[in-house]
């Protein structure tokens, strides 16, 4: 492993250093013993449920096909997901419902560090699931920031 602190723009807050592991399968048994067994609360008390099977969508990336590609980018900082999820100072948005092609209610997207993005849909009171978390490019932040923010 190796220590690399990122600091916040604004504040004093660190997120965890990158994981740094040899194989694909010791990033996922990471997400699966600190994610899959349990769930993960918010800083604002919402209970965040991880499956297994979503370590593709988080992980890999579309190269020539659909989820096709393992990204070292986004798994190292795997450590990343539940420090965002428990930033009381993240920039949080209304997520978009593709098949309505609107805002949504039921999905929050939580931005940090200036480009990661992680993405949780709430499915009951102070219930939601993980969707997915990437480090995003800035077409992709100027895009998700003309939704609403996130009350």
């Amino acid at each position: 492993m190796c220590l690399l602190l990122i600091w916040l723009g604004a504040g004093d807050l660190a997120y965890p250093s990158l994981v740094l592991y040899q194989a694909e399968q010791d990033y996922r048994q990471h997400f699966a013993q600190v994610y899959c067994r349990g769930t993960i609360k918010t800083f604002d008390g919402i209970e965040v449920r991880f499956r297994r099977q979503q370590f593709g969508h988080c992980f890999f990336e579309s190269v020539n096909s659909k989820d096709d590609t393992f990204s070292p980018q986004r798994a190292e900082r795997i450590d990343w997901i539940k420090a965002a999820l428990q930033d009381s100072n993240a920039e949080l948005r209304l997520g978009w419902d593709n098949k309505k092609k609107r805002a949504a209610n039921d999905r929050r997207v939580v931005i940090v560090v200036g480009d990661y993005v992680v993405i949780i849909r709430i499915y009951g009171e102070k219930k939601a699931e993980f969707v997915t978390a990437f480090v995003a490019g800035q077409r992709t932040i100027k895009q998700i920031r003309t939704n609403p923010i996130w009350t």
